[in-house]
């Protein structure tokens, strides 16, 4: 439940900001590309997520396949994919047992 917290948090809370300034200040790509932190940000962001998806493609987590971490994180950011994607892989589904026997 925690990490779940922490990806709700992490999709509301930056992504919150993102689209404030999307839809409030946004002028166009040009105001991105002109920007060189911004896009510095964008890189790493994206080496990151490429660099965790060739990790869990290696080394699953369970059995939620690599790719749908790639979806989370441009869905909500690393901040929000990482932990629900974990979440996601860890948690316990409790499946029903038959406990009838048939004679």
């Amino acid at each position: 439940m925690f990490l779940l917290m922490i990806a709700l948090f992490g999709l509301l809370v930056p992504n919150g900001i993102f689209v404030y300034w999307l839809l409030t200040e946004f002028n166009g790509p040009g105001d991105v590309l002109n920007n060189k932190l911004a896009l510095g940000f964008i890189i790493e962001a994206f080496v990151v997520m490429i660099l965790l998806a060739y990790y869990f493609a290696v080394d699953p987590l369970g059995k939620i396949r690599w790719y749908w971490f790639i979806v989370f994180s441009l869905v909500g950011g690393i901040g929000f994919g990482i932990p629900f994607y974990y979440w996601v892989n860890k948690r316990v589904v409790s499946a029903p047992t038959s406990s009838t026997q048939t004679m």
